[in-house]
């Protein structure tokens, strides 16, 4: 697996942005999506796995407590995905795992909680090209047809109305993982240019479809964020309306972001630029 440390905004702007050029297209394009998180060591495991990895099957349970006491807000969402994608987003463990199209919003992510500031954070780009190669012939039957390589909400409804379903249509009963886009019911989905990776078995992890044995086969890189340059990182972000006044839209979010911009941070976590003196000769 390809890891690459940075060690300023520079060169995360460099990293992100290698090799996006489609010369057949003649447009800035890539193939990747996003995932930031605040600890580099964390790694790919779902938050069902997290919270119930002592009983997996307690997932169906969650879902239709979540179904039924969200009733008010989940009356006209009639697909299973879609409802899915929402408790994911509310904070219910699922086996999804979220990402971004966007890598500034992944590195939201990586730097957004100050009381992690003294570790390392990550971003981890996905392949999506690479990842689907591990898909069953007939779902990348499905994607070549529709000229994509996400899948969409009509598409999920069409292939599987539950996971059930969907672990049926592995071949010779191996796991797979594969993307999906939700729309947009909830404004923080549209605000996070979000999707969702999904694998077939509840145990499995992304890792464990996409991590091959050599660099050609891998689908994931992993860009470092080391804790002395998140804060420059963080700050940056601000600049550009990244925050979680964005992310999160509403009141909860404004707060976040004024919580956080008014934080003393910078004597703690920063190191003040190297100025040049203008009066040393030349």
């Amino acid at each position: 697996m390809r890891e690459v440390v940075i060690r300023n905004w520079d060169d995360l702007q460099r990293e992100i942005f290698e090799g996006v050029w489609d010369p057949v297209i003649m447009r800035y394009r890539t193939n990747c999506v996003y995932r930031g998180m605040a600890v580099e060591t964390w790694g790919l495991s779902h938050s069902l796995h997290r919270a119930c990895a002592h009983d997996l099957t307690l997932e169906n349970q969650m879902l239709r407590s979540f179904r039924k006491y969200g009733y008010a807000d989940l009356s006209t969402v009639h697909s299973f995905w879609q409802m899915l994608a929402m408790a994911q987003q509310f904070g219910l463990p699922t086996r999804l795992l979220d990402w971004s199209y966007s890598p500034l919003v992944a590195a939201h992510f990586a730097t957004e909680d100050q009381d992690l500031y003294d570790q390392d954070g990550i971003i981890w780009c996905a392949d999506i090209d690479r990842m689907n190669a591990h898909l069953p012939a007939a779902l990348q039957s499905m994607l070549e047809k529709e000229r994509g390589n996400i899948f969409t909400m009509e598409m999920m409804d069409k292939l599987s109305g539950d996971f059930d379903a969907l672990k049926a249509l592995e071949e010779n009963e191996k796991p797979f993982t594969l993307f999906f886009e939700p729309a947009s019911a909830v404004n923080r989905i549209a605000n996070q240019y979000a999707l969702f990776s999904v694998c077939s078995r509840a145990e499995t992890k992304i890792s464990d479809v996409g991590c091959g044995e050599d660099a050609e086969n891998n689908c994931f890189k992993r860009i470092i964020i080391p804790k002395e340059v998140k804060l420059e990182i963080r700050d940056k972000l601000d600049y550009i309306n990244i925050s979680e006044r964005m992310i999160y839209p509403g009141l909860s979010g404004i707060c976040k972001w004024i919580t956080r911009r008014y934080a003393n941070l910078g004597p703690r976590y920063n190191v003040p630029p190297v100025q040049e003196d203008e009066s040393a000769p030349v």
